[in-house]
């Protein structure tokens, strides 16, 4: 699914040039469930803006499905991330002035389909993570973990191909992380690709594949034992 081919990123300001990732060279298949690991700063989020394309690649190659995206047009990239990306971010990044229902829909915002579709597929993606019976809350009225599976939610509302969640479980207790780390590991149990930046090693520990960073490289690529 995804082929990145000694793929750097360099940021460069007046007085001086930072490299942020440098010799990338990794790929991921379609059904996978990786894992990111390192210290803070050694590019594990660049890497995952860059697959998820909200950033670009100064160098290197970027194949999606057999596609060089690296330099493509972003009209090209903003209908990729429409109809084959899902995103979780730490944060939650839920719109506090819509309701649950309303947020998860935002994930077909871009789509043309019929309302009762869409009505349809907000439903079954509230229902898959369990707050089916929060729709019409708001999400300061939800707790930190029922956002996060409402966040979950939008990003698999458009049934993607790719999953890409940058710290999931960052801002959960111990039990609220779990809860969402069963909800992706059902997720690609049913043939969800999911790429995951995480500081948790029991969390990684769910991906079938851990790769460790540091400074910007790749250090170790290992799969989970059977």
């Amino acid at each position: 699914m995804i082929q990145l081919q000694d793929l750097s990123r360099t940021y460069a300001s007046d007085e001086i040039e930072t490299t942020a990732l440098g010799g990338i060279d990794l790929a991921v298949e379609a059904g996978e469930f990786v894992a990111i690991m390192g210290p803070s700063g050694c590019g594990k989020s660049t890497l995952l803006n860059i697959i998820g394309t909200i950033d670009r690649p100064t160098d290197g190659r970027y194949l999606f499905e057999g596609a060089d995206i690296a330099h493509a047009p972003e009209a090209q990239l903003a209908r990729l991330r429409r109809d084959r990306l899902g995103f979780v971010f730490q944060s939650f990044n839920l719109i506090d002035e819509l309701t649950i229902a309303e947020n998860v829909a935002l994930g077909l915002a871009y789509r043309t389909m019929p309302a009762r579709e869409k009505k349809e597929r907000v439903a079954a993606a509230m229902d898959r993570v369990g707050i089916a019976h929060r729709q019409r809350h708001h999400p300061h009225q939800l707790s930190g973990g029922q956002q996060q599976r409402a966040a979950i939610a939008r990003a698999i509302v458009g049934e993607p191909r790719l999953i890409l969640a940058d710290e999931p479980t960052g801002n959960l207790d111990t039990e609220n992380g779990a809860q969402v780390m069963d909800i992706l590991g059902q997720l690609n149990a049913e043939g969800a690709t999911i790429v995951m930046v995480t500081h948790s090693p029991s969390h990684a520990d769910i991906a079938k594949r851990t790769v460790h960073m540091l400074d910007g490289r790749i250090l170790s690529s290992a799969r989970r034992a059977a």
